[in-house]
């Protein structure tokens, strides 16, 4: 693809598209493209600042590992995401370890290259804070959750969330690249008790399982369970 096409897949998100066109033109401009194989580290926690990136193909999975080697996946980041804003506000280290998932296509604008077009336009750093305060907004969502909603409700609307790209994608997609175990961590929980949960709702038709897949059948009724 050239970069008229990953234009037009970036357009499909809400932040990219919103942007002033001058500011869509800039980052384009200074982007490059960057390819990870699956399981391929971008960076790792306390690496120095990178840029900012923005999936085109594939995903990326944000998370960290214990010294006892749990994972704790916080994040798959899908197209047309936008991720590593973060480090451009505060120029401290990276926080978590950054894995490509299947072939990634990311498109990758550099840490000096974006400081230097924000100082010559210093305006485009609302967009900026905008980008990061919905991330913000949906870790508050999330830590609210994990306190106050029962486990199926939590896993129902992450299911939601997931399909709708955190709110990027519209419409929703109905069925989800996402194995049973990347949710589990996700929500920090077991498994057995995500598997327990979507063979529930597999059996009431709200979704259908699939090696690797879950397909959402009735999003009416899965919206429903998702609200405490």
């Amino acid at each position: 693809m050239d970069m008229q096409a990953w234009r037009a897949r970036l357009m499909t998100g809400q932040w990219f598209s919103h942007l002033p066109v001058p500011l869509q033109d800039s980052l384009l401009a200074a982007a490059r493209i960057r390819r990870l194989s699956s399981g391929q580290l971008l960076f790792k926690r306390g690496d120095p600042p990178c840029g900012l990136y923005a999936v085109l193909e594939g995903s990326v999975r944000i998370g960290a590992v214990s010294e006892q080697g749990k994972e704790a996946l916080l994040s798959l980041v899908e197209p047309p995401h936008w991720f590593g804003e973060i480090c451009l506000f505060d120029g401290q280290p990276r926080t978590h370890d950054a894995f490509g998932v299947g072939q990634c296509v990311l498109l990758h604008i550099a840490q000096a290259t974006l400081l230097k077009l924000l100082d010559e336009q210093p305006v485009y750093w609302r967009q900026l804070a905008l980008l990061m305060s919905h991330k913000l907004r949906l870790t508050f969502i999330n830590l609210e959750q994990l306190s106050l909603m029962p486990t199926p409700a939590r896993l129902a609307h992450r299911l939601l969330m997931i399909a709708e790209g955190y709110g990027e994608i519209e419409p929703p997609r109905r069925v989800l690249q996402l194995p049973q175990e990347q949710l589990a961590s996700m929500l920090s929980l077991s498994r057995q008790t995500t598997n327990q949960i979507l063979k529930d709702f597999q059996g009431q038709g709200i979704l259908n399982l699939k090696y690797g897949e879950i397909e959402i059948v009735d999003a009416e009724r899965l919206r429903a369970l998702a609200i405490f």
